[in-house]
């Protein structure tokens, strides 16, 4: 390109040395493929991720807040991207950089989007100083959630990081912040698909309500299945259905959990449904949220004793 056009005012400059083409976005985002603030993040982060790998030292990599949000966590990147090297290196000092350094044994380096970027794990456990426990475990229930394909199947093999993985990065040499991040290792779970779905599990437990069962297939008598939920009490026949505005405005999901919910009632469950507003909002009756003292009357109704 010639130095003219590198000068053009059309092009961007995240960082010194860096050029980015504008892009084009569709005006009006198709709803039914809606993107999750998190895919927004993700590609906003990766972009910026890129023009600055042009221009980057070998020895340094993504990490932390940056490192997670590459990964699709629910994570507020923050205004600039962490970068990190391990001693004797340092990270480079430009605008728009967050530096950190790591010492070699805290972090396993990988590549992804052919970017160098701590692994899952280790971002998560270099965040335990400056994440609350209730944010340790949102991001990590979203690390290792078992995704479904488009059939409903589980797709182990495309989670980002497991439980065990967090529990030895958390739990390798001497990290700051070491106390949160083993009180949200005991709080972590498999098949939360939501960071509501995770606030509302960590709501209920401290409510006292018996623990649930996550992503299970609802199946009728004949072994046909009815739908797939992510929060079960088998027990009492309760699922608990916490709802995006997706579920409103997208005509073909709305269509699709009517007939769920049509099939639920059909094989005796009982369907609490549920909003942000519900998962977030406290009654001034109850020191817990909406949403929480409604499973629990739910529960209390189809039998559930909590002295038992």
């Amino acid at each position: 390109m010639t130095p003219r056009r590198l000068r053009a005012k059309d092009l961007e400059r995240p960082f010194r040395g860096t050029r980015i083409a504008p892009t084009l976005e569709p005006e009006e985002p198709d709803l039914d493929d809606w993107l999750s603030v998190d895919e927004v993040n993700r590609r906003l982060v990766l972009r910026e991720a890129r023009a600055l790998a042009t221009v980057m030292a070998p020895w340094a990599f993504f990490a932390g807040r940056t490192a997670l949000a590459l990964y699709g966590a629910p994570i507020d990147p923050g205004p600039r991207l962490e970068v990190a090297a391990c001693p004797p290196h340092s990270a480079p000092q430009r605008r728009g950089i967050r530096r950190r350094k790591v010492a070699e044994h805290l972090v396993h380096v990988s590549t992804h989007e052919g970017l160098p970027v701590a692994s899952p794990a280790s971002a998560w456990a270099m965040l335990g100083r400056e994440l609350t426990v209730r944010e340790l475990v949102t991001v990590g229930d979203a690390l290792v959630r078992v995704t479904r394909d488009d059939r409903g199947r589980p797709r182990p093999g495309a989670r980002v990081s497991t439980i065990g993985r967090l529990r030895v990065a958390a739990e390798t040499g001497r990290r700051r912040g070491a106390i949160k991040l083993l009180d949200a290792l005991e709080q972590i779970r498999v098949g939360s698909s939501s960071p509501l779905e995770s606030e509302y599990r960590m709501d209920a437990a401290a409510a006292g309500l018996p623990e649930p069962e996550l992503d299970v297939e609802i199946r009728d008598d004949a072994g046909r299945l009815c739908g797939i939920s992510e929060i079960v009490y088998r027990g009492q026949r309760t699922i608990v259905e916490i709802e995006g505005d997706h579920h409103r405005t997208n005509r073909t999901q709305w269509d699709r959990d009517i007939e769920k919910y049509h099939a639920y009632a059909a094989c005796g469950w009982e369907v609490v449904r549920l909003t942000a507003r519900h998962v977030r909002g406290h009654s001034p009756f109850e020191n817990a949220p909406y949403g929480v003292q409604l499973v629990k009357e739910t529960l209390l109704r189809r039998g559930w004793d909590p002295d038992a």
